[in-house]
């Protein structure tokens, strides 16, 4: 195992980059005339990853979403890891729309790039470890190989290559 080469494939959210553009879209909003008496928050939940807009309608929720997804785009953030919720009333004429965050991969789009990889007829091994796959191989040429594979397809979340050692 000392002459295998490998890479970890992760899909990861820096969540104190969450946290700066939820302060600075909120800082916009403020300043903005359209969103007067319009009651917006955005509230970041680290440890249940999730966020929730609330707003006094849909429209305003939404409009509030594209200015948080612009300061997240600017932050480089994979806006492909968060997923709109549906726009729930709230008590006090309120609306509110949960947005969760995808931080790792799940087992079962996991299980997907390993059978890619496994269909592509490489010679490297896919293993799932947690919320990352680990791909393994004798040579470094088809390691690449099996990025570019990765790359090329969508598996629904923003993949980072780690680790390649």
């Amino acid at each position: 195992m000392a002459s295998d080469f490998s890479f970890d494939v992760v899909s990861e959210v820096d969540f104190n980059i969450v946290q700066e553009s939820v302060n600075v879209a909120l800082k916009e909003i403020s300043n903005r005339f359209d969103f007067k008496d319009a009651a917006v928050s955005i509230e970041l939940n680290a440890k249940e990853k999730s966020i929730i807009v609330r707003a006094i309608d849909e429209y305003k929720i939404n409009a509030a979403l594209d200015i948080l997804n612009t300061r997240m785009a600017k932050r480089g953030l994979p806006l492909r890891n968060f997923t709109k919720g549906k726009v729930e009333q709230a008590l006090g004429q309120t609306a509110r729309m949960p947005v969760s965050i995808q931080a790792g991969i799940p087992t079962d789009k996991a299980k997907e790039m390993a059978a890619a990889i496994k269909q592509a007829k490489l010679k490297v091994n896919a293993s799932i470890q947690g919320d990352q796959l680990r791909v393994s191989s004798k040579s470094k040429d088809e390691l690449q190989s099996a990025i570019v594979l990765l790359k090329g397809q969508n598996f629904g979340v923003d993949l980072q290559f780690k680790n390649f050692r």
